[in-house]
């Protein structure tokens, strides 16, 4: 499951540059601020003692249901210390967290009607959606690719060609099958579900041939199911998916927040140990994705580091 470094490295310079979109927001205009300076979110959750994070409840190690139906996973756990940064900007030691459910189809609607004040899935940050959102700096970095039965003879996109592919509504995986399907003229049957849980159960149905989203979902999915004996992950990357902790646009000082939040992360050096304990050691639900961390992510992390002598 390891990544193919040589094709990483041609997109080293934009991951980089993705690592930090925060920082660029302070150039934006913003809306008004509010009471006591602080920005329309933060006046918000001041006057409400509460933050709204978004979660997901199939998108695994990222943000997942644990046995007792509880929100868990690896941007949660990044959200939380966003949260923590958020809660000593606005003078709030017992800031209370709200979860909400988000969607694939209406996690950035959520964000922009102010369901979420911060979306804590597995969201690529790319420069559609930048228009309407901001992200935090880069917390991974995906691809899609194919999930199919054992037994199947596909083992890249073009064995597709006249088969039934299932994709997860509201995801760039829909846009990258669309875009394969165009290229290699394939014919397929490219069919959606509300989210990645009833996408795998279409492909363990027998209802579609293949199933399109990212690689590190996929192998998410297989390892909770304990399917490796029946579903395997093939072909090669379909899309490059930087992912990033979404929140509303337009606020400075609410990306300076999320962005002290990462550097001191960085500083502390917990954003690879965080990675290490749901990406390679066994998650709180039983199951091991051993997935090492990437050199373009380590890079992007070690670059959040502010501590003295680092990045000399």
């Amino acid at each position: 499951m390891r990544q193919n470094i040589s094709r990483w490295t041609a997109l080293i310079g934009l991951l980089l540059a993705a690592c930090l979109p925060a920082a660029a927001a302070f150039a934006q205009g913003g809306d008004e601020a509010g009471e006591g300076g602080l920005s329309p979110t933060l006046t918000r959750i001041k006057n409400a003692h509460l933050v709204h994070v978004g979660y997901r409840e199939s998108s695994p190690p990222f943000s997942f249901l644990d046995e007792a139906n509880r929100p868990i996973g690896y941007s949660l756990e990044l959200c939380e210390a966003i949260v923590e940064e958020i809660a000593a900007e606005i003078d709030d030691p017992d800031l209370k967290i709200a979860y909400v459910k988000a969607t694939s189809d209406d996690r950035i609607a959520a964000v922009l009607q102010n369901r979420i004040d911060l979306e804590c899935g597995s969201t690529t940050a790319n420069a559609e959606r930048s228009r309407l959102v901001a992200f935090s700096p880069l917390i991974f970095v995906a691809g899609t690719k194919l999930m199919v039965p054992k037994a199947s003879p596909v083992s890249a996109a073009t064995d597709l060609k006249g088969k039934t592919v299932v994709v997860t509504k509201g995801t760039t995986n829909e846009q990258a099958m669309r875009n394969v399907d165009k290229k290699f003229a394939l014919g397929l049957n490219i069919v959606t579900a509300a989210d990645h849980e009833q996408s795998y159960q279409m492909l363990a149905d027998g209802k579609v041939d293949a199933f399109a989203t990212d690689d590190i979902l996929l192998y998410g999915l297989i390892a909770r199911h304990k399917s490796q004996d029946r579903f395997r992950v093939t072909g090669d990357y379909l899309s490059y998916e930087p992912y990033g902790i979404m929140f509303r646009k337009g606020e400075p000082e609410l990306s300076a927040v999320v962005e002290r939040a990462f550097r001191k992360l960085g500083s502390n050096h917990d954003l690879i140990p965080l990675y290490e304990k749901w990406f390679v050691r066994r998650l709180p639900t039983g199951e091991r994705l051993n997935v090492p961390i990437s050199p373009q992510l380590e890079e992007a992390f070690r670059a959040m580091d502010d501590s003295p002598g680092a990045n000399n």
